[in-house]
């Protein structure tokens, strides 16, 4: 295993940490980072807002966290630090509570694509200085369906944005993604496409006696009523009532714009209940390699039991970490999860 040595900058100043926690959980929820330092450290006493850097090797050049210190707890032996990044910023941070906007007819997002609304939306907000947009939707949408309108908080902006851009190309329906990654000088909002498991590009590969060191599974919600909207109004609905008693009655509403009748609705909505109930379960898996790993990445694993072996996606990922040591999680499944379950889950 590589010797990798964590590195912690407040306001680009070198801090020395007794320990470590890194939680991104993806899916547009907010990155956090706790760490301790001594309590003998002097100037410290004003620390709410601060800009925080993680760096997982002290010679790596670009952070894998940038965050705003949120709050700080003081013993008499050490300071403990709780920061999260733009996303929780946006929620709870800056000069306001909440980030917030007001679209009206005369001032407001409509006609631009996602990425243009979303800076937009971020300039705003004045947040541009903190967080830019790189990609788009597939397939590019403009924002009038229907426009937005009122007092608005930004990030509920983004998951409105990424919910109306649903990408038919394929079987079933892959919803578009955000996330956040780092240029080394800013933070950046990536728009792309959910990774397919099937045909992306595999970034890392684990195997039960090289890398994996435990592995845990987690059943997810499965739903077990399902509505598809077709073209021009026309809907189906399809419900597994032994699903149901089982699982209990979750609801998945999807838009699918190339079927045009409500058969041809129900027929695809009882596909995705298959698909979802074969992705019933979520992995966790603690490794001795991944810190660089990103959302959305597609990983391998191979075992002796071919029920767990195949191509994964990276879902999140959690680091502690101290001076000396660290260990590294990361949270995955087979199957992306669709378009409206993506976006109702996961709410800061």
């Amino acid at each position: 295993m590589t010797k990798l040595i964590p590195r912690i900058t407040i306001d680009g100043v070198e801090v020395d940490y007794l320990d470590g926690n890194y939680a991104q959980p993806g899916g547009l929820s907010a990155a956090t980072l706790t760490f301790k330092i001594p309590a003998l450290e002097q100037g410290m006493q004003k620390l709410w807002n601060k800009e925080v850097l993680l760096f997982l090797n002290e010679s790596d050049g670009v952070p894998i966290f940038r965050g705003y210190i949120k709050r700080v707890k003081e013993t008499f032996e050490e300071l403990e630090i709780f920061a999260q990044d733009i996303l929780g910023y946006m929620v709870k941070g800056g000069d306001q509570e909440v980030a917030k906007i007001v679209l009206t007819d005369t001032d407001n997002l409509d006609g631009l694509t996602a990425s243009a609304a979303i800076t937009k939306a971020l300039s705003k907000a004045n947040l541009s200085s903190k967080l830019s947009v790189l990609g788009n939707t597939s397939p590019t949408m403009g924002t009038v369906r229907p426009p937005l309108r009122g007092a608005l908080s930004v990030l509920d902006i983004i998951k409105t944005l990424l919910s109306q851009a649903v990408n038919n190309n394929s079987t079933l329906p892959r919803p578009n993604i955000a996330r956040i990654i780092e240029d080394g000088s800013t933070s950046q909002l990536v728009i792309e496409l959910e990774a397919d498991i099937d045909s992306d590009p595999i970034v890392h590969t684990y195997t039960e006696h090289n890398n994996i060191v435990s592995l845990s599974i987690n059943e997810r919600r499965v739903p077990t009523v399902i509505v598809v909207k077709g073209k021009d109004g026309v809907s189906g609905t399809f419900s597994h009532d032994t699903a149901i008693s089982a699982l209990d009655r979750n609801y998945l509403e999807v838009e699918n714009s190339s079927l045009t009748s409500p058969a041809s609705c129900k027929d695809f909505a009882q596909k995705l209940f298959e698909a979802n109930l074969k992705a019933q379960y979520e992995y966790g898996i603690e490794v001795t390699e991944g810190g660089y790993l990103n959302e959305n990445d597609v990983i391998r694993i191979e075992t002796e039991d071919e029920r767990l072996s195949g191509n994964y996606r990276v879902i999140g990922k959690a680091i502690s970490f101290s001076p000396s040591d660290y260990s590294v999680g990361i949270t995955i499944n087979k199957k992306p999860p669709t378009l409206a379950e993506y976006i109702s889950s996961r709410d800061n």
